[in-house]
C-alpha cells in the first residue's frame, strides 16, 4: 500500500517540478527569471506585455513557447537576445546574469530578410563580416555549413533565384554561423506553404539533433512544437505569462507520423485546451470595461 500511495503521489506531481529536478545542481544555458516588460501608451499609461515570466533552457536542449498572437513572445526573443530591455526581472547564461548576450546568442527573425544583392553565401556569412571575420575564413565556414544544410552549388545563387525553402535554409545558416551558445528562433516558417513548412520542420528537427544546437522557438502552431521540441511553454494572452511546462514524451528527431502517436495527441490536446481557455478568458468582458 504503501508503494501504491507513493506511486500515486508521483503521477500527480506537476510537470513543473520534475522539469526542475531534472536539471537541478548545474545552471542551465539559459535561465528567465521572473522577466516582465512594460511599454508606454501615450498620456501617461503603460502596456504590460510580459508579466512575471520564467523558463529556463539546458545545453543541447530544444525549447518551444506556444502562445496567441500579440501575447508578447517575440519581445521575450528581443530581450533574451539582448535587443530590448526587461522592466523587470533577470536573464542569465551559464548562471551568470551579467554574461553579456549579443555575440552570444543567433537570432532569426519571422522573415529571412536577405540581401538581394549578395549571393547566398554573401548573405550567410553577413554577420561574420559585421563580427569582424575575415572573408575568406568567413566564407570556408559558411561553405562547410552550405553541405550540411543542402545547399551545396547554391553558393553564387541570388535571392530572386532561390525558392522559399531555400532561402528560408540560407537564413538559418547565417544565423547557425553567429551563434555560439544559443539559437533563438521567431516563427521562422510562418510565411511558408504548408508543404515546405513541413519539410524545412523535418530538416530542421534532423539538424539540429545532429549538430546539438541549443534551440528556442517562439510559434503560434502546436504542430510545430510538438515535432521539434523537447520541452512546451503555453503562454497564455497579453500580458504574457507561462500558462504550463510540459516535456514532449518522444525522443528528437520526430516524423510528422510521430504525431499521431497516443501520448503526443494527449499532449496536444491538453496544450490546445490551456490556450483556448487563456483565450476565451482573455476575449471576454470585464466588469467595469477594459483596463
Amino acid at each position: 500500500m504503501a508503494n501504491l500511495s507513493a506511486m500515486r503521489q508521483s503521477e500527480q506531481r506537476p510537470e513543473r517540478e520534475t522539469s526542475a529536478e531534472h536539471f537541478r545542481g548545474s545552471a542551465p544555458l539559459l535561465a528567465v527569471r521572473d522577466v516582465s516588460k512594460r511599454y508606454a501608451s501615450g498620456q501617461g499609461q503603460t502596456l504590460l506585455a510580459l508579466d512575471g515570466i520564467s523558463l529556463h533552457v539546458a545545453q543541447g536542449e530544444f525549447v518551444a513557447l506556444v502562445g496567441p498572437s500579440g501575447c508578447g513572445k517575440s519581445t521575450l526573443l528581443s530581450i533574451i537576445a539582448g535587443l530590448e530591455d526587461a522592466t523587470s526581472g533577470a536573464i542569465a547564461l551559464h548562471g551568470d546574469a551579467q554574461a553579456p548576450r549579443l555575440g552570444h546568442v543567433g537570432y532569426m527573425p519571422q522573415r529571412d530578410l536577405l540581401l538581394p544583392w549578395r549571393d547566398a553565401l554573401g548573405n550567410a556569412t553577413a554577420g561574420l563580416r559585421v563580427q569582424g571575420v575575415a572573408r575568406a575564413e568567413a566564407e570556408a565556414r559558411a561553405r562547410a555549413l552550405f553541405a550540411d544544410f543542402g545547399l551545396s552549388g547554391f553558393e553564387r545563387a541570388y535571392p530572386a533565384a532561390l525558392s522559399g525553402g531555400m532561402r528560408q535554409r540560407v537564413a538559418f545558416a547565417r544565423t547557425a554561423l553567429v551563434t555560439r551558445d544559443l539559437m533563438l528562433l521567431d516563427e521562422p516558417f510562418g510565411a511558408l506553404d504548408a508543404l515546405t513548412r513541413a519539410a524545412l520542420q523535418r530538416w530542421l528537427g534532423q539538424t539540429l539533433a545532429r549538430l546539438g544546437t541549443t534551440c528556442l522557438l517562439v510559434t503560434h502552431d502546436v504542430d510545430e512544437a510538438l515535432a521539434l521540441a523537447d520541452r512546451i511553454y503555453a503562454l497564455s494572452p497579453r500580458p504574457g505569462r507561462v500558462r504550463l511546462e510540459r516535456r514532449v514524451p518522444l525522443p528528437r528527431p520526430r516524423t510528422h507520423a510521430d504525431l499521431a502517436h497516443p501520448e503526443i495527441a494527449a499532449l496536444k490536446a491538453e496544450l490546445l485546451s490551456a490556450l483556448l481557455d487563456e483565450t476565451a478568458l482573455a476575449d471576454a468582458p470585464r466588469e467595469g470595461g477594459a483596463r
